[in-house]
């Protein structure tokens, strides 16, 4: 069976990345990530990331690149992580959504629990090249 898609949204302000914790009713509710979701019949990778930052948060992005990608811990989807840059708007989470924000640098996410496991070498790898 094929992967499916989604992206996942790297929000960067003062050194740290915007995470959220999903909201308890949600697929693994309670663990701390940075904003994702699923790439929708048709949409693009970058069009998918405008629309999930704006549901999940209430933020206006625009995309910047690709930066990364992986599976998910349980292997049904590819993961594609991709820069954005907020253009207008403050962070409202959507309260069924998500539980909690916080802006977190690499340091602090890895004290977060529970997180998934395949984030961290984003945080550990990744993030310190951006």
């Amino acid at each position: 069976m094929a992967m499916r898609e989604a992206v996942v949204a790297v929000l960067r302000r003062d050194g740290r990345v915007l995470v959220i914790q999903r909201g308890a009713g949600t697929h693994n509710g309670g663990y701390w990530a940075p904003l994702s979701g699923k790439i929708e019949p048709g949409e693009g990778q970058a069009e998918a990331l405008v629309r999930e930052v704006r549901e999940e948060v209430g933020l206006e992005v625009t995309p910047g690149r690709k930066v990364w990608e992986c599976p998910t811990d349980d292997g049904r989807f590819v993961l594609h992580w991709w820069t954005a840059s907020i253009v207008s708007g403050e962070v409202v989470p959507d309260p069924v959504e998500v539980s909690d924000v916080r802006w977190v640098t690499a340091r602090e996410f890895a004290e977060l629990h529970p997180t998934f496991r395949g984030d961290h070498p984003f945080f550990e790898t990744v993030l310190p090249t951006l």
